[in-house]
């Protein structure tokens, strides 16, 4: 045999030991390719910016005021603080409507013009803690009526407030549809009911809307002040004085 032939052969004969050395000795499990590139698990975050809702009013944010204490004319009927509402149950502890102070002073100026026509406010919800967003929600899921706690509602940040109509004497005026009434009779441009009724309604929007509060085109009594995306949703437990 040749010197070549030999060393062919030498070839031959070693090159599986070299790859059962190679196969032995390389790390178990390690990757052939290089491994892609992870991002520290602080960077992700398991709930909405709504779910982490402030417990107390965030230092620099206007604080929370009671309507009556800014214009005590204005009546107070808030129904969460009763069993007189879609929930069927008491959410609030008292009878007191809470808004942030700008929010108060602005609708004391929609009495002032009101009660120049002999009419005034009666105010049904202000601040709403997010905790009872999240029961309303699983009660009545529709975004139309009920704000998605996971975003948060104008309520739970202290600038929406739910307001209607009265008399001189207290008398609620006549509206298309009662309060937290989930219907098309709710909506804004709801063409049916009495002409009294609608009449009473536009008036109601035109003079908050002339002091800066826009209204939710699926309920007519719900109106929210400019500026809400500038206060944090909230959880701060309501409480009688």
């Amino acid at each position: 045999m040749n010197k070549r032939i030999k060393d062919n052969a030498f070839i031959l004969l070693t090159l599986p030991l070299v790859g059962l050395v190679i196969w032995w000795t390389w790390p178990s499990g390690a990757p052939t390719s290089p491994a892609p590139a992870t991002l520290p698990a602080s960077t992700f975050s398991t709930s909405h910016p709504a779910t982490q809702a402030a417990t107390a009013i965030p230092a620099g944010e206007e604080p929370l005021v009671d309507v009556k204490d800014v214009d005590p004319r204005i009546i107070v009927d808030i129904r969460y603080a009763t069993t007189d509402n879609f929930m069927k149950r008491v959410l609030y502890p008292a009878n007191r409507a809470m808004l942030r102070e700008s929010v108060a002073r602005r609708l004391a100026r929609v009495q002032d013009e009101l009660a120049a026509q002999g009419l005034g406010l009666k105010v049904y919800d202000g601040y709403r803690p997010l905790s009872v967003q999240k029961m309303m929600w699983q009660v009545m899921p529709n975004p139309d009526f009920v704000a998605d706690p996971a975003k948060g509602s104008r309520h739970n940040r202290g600038v929406a407030v739910d307001v209607t109509l009265v008399d001189a004497n207290g008398r609620e005026l006549e509206m298309p549809s009662g309060y937290d009434e989930f219907s098309e009779r709710a909506r804004v441009d709801y063409a049916g009911g009495s002409e009294t009724a609608r009449r009473n309604r536009d008036l109601l929007i035109a003079i908050m809307t002339k002091h800066g509060f826009k209204v939710l085109k699926s309920e007519w009594w719900h109106y929210d002040s400019p500026g809400w995306e500038r206060c944090s949703v909230l959880d701060v437990p309501l409480t009688d004085k």
